[in-house]
């Protein structure tokens, strides 16, 4: 049976076609699938009842299937949905006065081996389908009763207002199908959602980067965590790849089609690596030429890990070094973190393919910023 969930617009129309049926009675279906949230075919009553049996026979709206619903203290909501093989993803909720933010993975583990991240500590198993990602916003719409009621005028602000692919998973090493979700997120057969209210957040692909710019240009976030490619080749393996020199190029390549006029800069604030005076002094070096805003994260513990969180005084120095600077420097509210929900926290259940997770990891040097060459004695984590 083939999952109409897998099918951006572009692909149900065609697949549609395939069946002898107009591109219309294609975005009839994803209406009901997306914006009404409906997964029985005979229920879709402005349908012929002729393809509602041929769709019945050749096809299904298959989301994916809950495991565990956890509710934090501050209203964060968890979900872990099975994604088969003994393998599950975890997609967060956050309510907020004003608006209601869901939180996507698009891998199962992730391979960047981030060293400050829980879910990187799982290995990688394999990327999620398109309707493995985009059926995350869809479980969430039903499950939070934010599907639209068929008939009724569009009003009030939505429960879920915006989307960030921030969970498990790099979303670029799954460039095909997270673009595809995307679109389905744009769509106003679909979701509506405005470009600026969707983000992409990446390590750092620089390819990926160019050609997110030029297919679905949303908003962009940047996991930098490093004013140094000494110090960011350790904490954030690809750089290695795509040193930061080039990394920068890409963020302004790609302001030129983004919907919104500044790149985000997510920064993990970790006690006594990477958030030192110099270390925010460099970061305005770093990052002069690139219009942009930081997003200075408190690092949430996980076992091993290895890593402290900052103190609130030296996050609050390394904020007003910023803003000195005119850089916009917002504290990233911890949020659900007594569910293991909060930023770098989500872990899933991944079997692991890379055989990476049991692997030991390097030390962290911490690395003077502004000369590049080793301060004093190695501080490692383990």
């Amino acid at each position: 049976m083939v999952n109409l969930l897998d099918f951006d617009v572009d692909g149900i129309q065609d697949w549609f076609a395939q069946l002898g049926e107009k591109a219309f009675r294609a975005r009839q279906v994803l209406r009901w699938m997306h914006r009404f949230g409906e997964d029985d075919f005979e229920r879709m009553t402005d349908v012929a009842k002729s393809l509602r049996v041929k769709l019945a026979e050749e096809a299904e709206i298959r989301g994916p299937v809950p495991v565990r619903d956890s509710i934090a203290a501050d209203g964060t909501r968890k979900w872990l949905l099975d994604v088969g093989n003994g393998n599950a993803v975890e997609t967060v909720f956050i309510p907020e006065a004003g608006r209601g933010t869901l939180c996507i993975s698009s891998q199962v583990g992730c391979a960047l081996d981030c060293s400050f991240c829980s879910t990187g500590k799982q290995g990688f198993n394999r990327n999620l389908s398109t309707a493995e990602i985009i059926g995350q916003l869809w479980h969430a719409n039903r499950a939070l009763g934010a599907v639209k009621i068929p008939g009724a005028a569009d009003a009030g602000e939505r429960v879920i207002s915006n989307v960030v692919l921030m969970g498990m998973g790099e979303p670029l090493a799954n460039f095909d199908n997270v673009v595809a979700a995307l679109k389905l997120m744009l769509d106003d057969n679909a979701y509506g959602l405005s470009r600026r209210r969707v983000t992409v957040s990446t390590s750092g692909i620089v390819p990926a980067m160019d050609r997110l710019r030029d297919t679905v240009p949303v908003a962009l976030a940047v996991s930098l965590h490093a004013p140094n490619d000494a110090l960011r080749d350790q904490l954030v393996p690809i750089n290695a790849k795509y040193p930061l020199k080039e990394l920068m190029a890409a963020c302004r390549r790609y302001l030129e089609k983004a919907p919104r006029d500044f790149i985000t800069f997510e920064y993990v604030m970790l006690d006594g690596v990477n958030d030192s005076d110099a270390d925010a002094r460099a970061l305005l070096a770093l990052t002069r030429d690139v219009p942009c805003k930081f997003n200075l994260i408190p690092f949430n513990p996980f076992p091993e890990s290895g890593y402290r969180r900052s103190s609130p005084a030296r996050v609050r120095r390394f904020q007003e070094i910023l803003m000195a600077a005119n850089i916009v420097s917002t504290v990233r509210k911890t949020r659900g973190d007594d569910i293991d929900a909060a930023c770098g926290q989500l872990a899933g259940q991944v079997r692991d393919k890379s055989r990476r997770a049991a692997a030991p990891r390097h030390p962290v040097i911490k690395v003077t910023p502004t000369t590049g060459n080793v301060a004093g004695t190695p501080e490692v984590h383990r």
